[in-house]
């Protein structure tokens, strides 16, 4: 029940400030998007579950709305409440038992704010608050209470400086990435200068996150200082972003000290530079180093391991490279690969092609095919999407 409370106390806050006031307060916005997705296994196995052989293709089909909803109520205080709902059917949903508890377990953070409005044997409907925040903003000072995403990241693949929540970008479908229930209060220094601390709720201590940023800017560079406890660990880190000549040179390092004897020391660091010709071609490149990672660990975990700012990767080392090239002004193209070196030699490829169809209208075509060393180097998993998006 504490979900309904919160989101009913919600509206009825905004009710009250904008029962006086002129339509022109409200911002409304979102999108509506359709995604077919293909999976190929190179194997098939035996489900005991469901005491039979599961199919090595399968077909899954996915329709997402997001409705962004923000009421100014004054020039210091902003209302945000976004709502995504998300309708899953297909083999995928068929073929995993309790697809709907799996989908609403892995979307909520402190606060439940999520429903499963319909948990069929091949079709789930789920939707959720993924932003439901208040801010305040007076002089130099912003504060803002509720469920928000604190984006401490600089880097564009890997980030060990985002402690509050770390995202995995092969989650390529979720472009406003996971939020966390907490408290954030900003100080602006001045010029690209400015202070945060930031609280994410908790019951017990074991489970608390609660860290400080600073940046600054110096010598064309900015920097920032990251420092705080993250679930039994005291984290130091940092990160910058600047230019090496024309090309683009950014990254971040956190260092996790464990408090308790039993667990692991990490470290996490990455960087990447990045450089645009003048006829549009976009390459970059970079580096990251995982403590946590594993160098055989099979390339198929990159999809289900246990994300977080210390273990970012399920392998040790892993360097990227990227290209993008818009071909005409309506149709990108463009591919990123991701090579671990080890025993595994796993490489992840990511091909994308995006076309406007008109205003506010896209469709585009990814793959992610991952490559593994397992008594040969073979594909086991092979993915693509095809996805239409509407804007309003």
């Amino acid at each position: 029940m504490k979900r309904f409370f919160i989101i009913i106390s919600f509206f009825i806050l905004v009710k009250s400030l904008v029962a006086q006031e002129e339509p022109s307060k409200w911002e409304i916005n979102g999108y509506l998007k359709q995604m077919q997705t293909f999976l190929l296994f190179n194997d098939s196995y035996f489900d005991l579950q469901q005491f039979r052989m599961v199919d090595t293709f399968l077909v899954d089909n996915l329709f997402h709305n997001r409705v962004n909803i923000r009421y100014y109520a004054s020039d210091k205080l902003t209302l945000r409440a976004d709502i995504r709902t998300r309708m899953f059917y297909g083999d995928l949903v068929r073929q995993t038992p309790d697809y709907g508890a799996l989908i609403d377990n892995a979307n909520n953070d402190y606060l439940d704010l999520s429903l499963v409005l319909i948990d069929g044997s091949s079709l789930v409907l789920h939707t959720m608050l993924d932003r439901l925040y208040m801010e305040y903003v007076t002089g130099s000072w912003e504060i803002r209470l509720g469920r928000q995403r604190i984006n401490w990241g600089i880097n564009t693949v890997w980030n060990p400086n985002d402690v509050f929540n770390a995202f995995s970008f092969t989650d390529f479908d979720y472009e406003e990435r996971p939020g966390s229930d907490a408290l954030r209060i900003r100080k602006y220094l001045g010029f690209a200068s400015s202070i945060e601390v930031a609280v994410k709720a908790f019951d017990r201590i074991e489970e608390a996150v609660i860290a400080g940023l600073y940046k600054f800017n110096t010598g064309q560079y900015d920097y920032q200082i990251l420092a705080g406890y993250v679930k039994e660990d005291l984290a130091l880190g940092g990160g910058w972003a600047g230019n090496l000549g024309n090309a683009g040179f950014k990254g971040e390092l956190t260092y996790f000290f464990p408090l308790k004897e039993e667990n692991d020391a990490a470290f996490a660091f990455t960087f990447a530079v990045d450089y645009q010709f003048t006829n549009s071609l976009y390459l970059s490149g970079g580096y990251l180093y995982n403590s946590q990672g594993q160098p055989g660990a099979n390339i198929v975990g990159l999809f289900d391991f246990d994300l977080s700012a210390k273990n970012l990767y399920p392998y040790r080392h892993a360097a990227f490279t990227s290209v993008q090239y818009p071909f005409t002004p309506l149709f990108n193209g463009g591919l990123t690969a991701i090579y671990s070196p080890g025993p595994s030699n796993a490489l992840f490829l990511n091909p994308n092609l995006v076309y406007s169809l008109k205003t506010n209208w896209d469709i585009d075509l990814t793959g992610q095919i991952a490559f593994f060393n397992d008594e040969g180097y073979t594909s086991p998993l092979q993915a693509l999407f095809l996805r239409t998006k509407w804007s309003f």
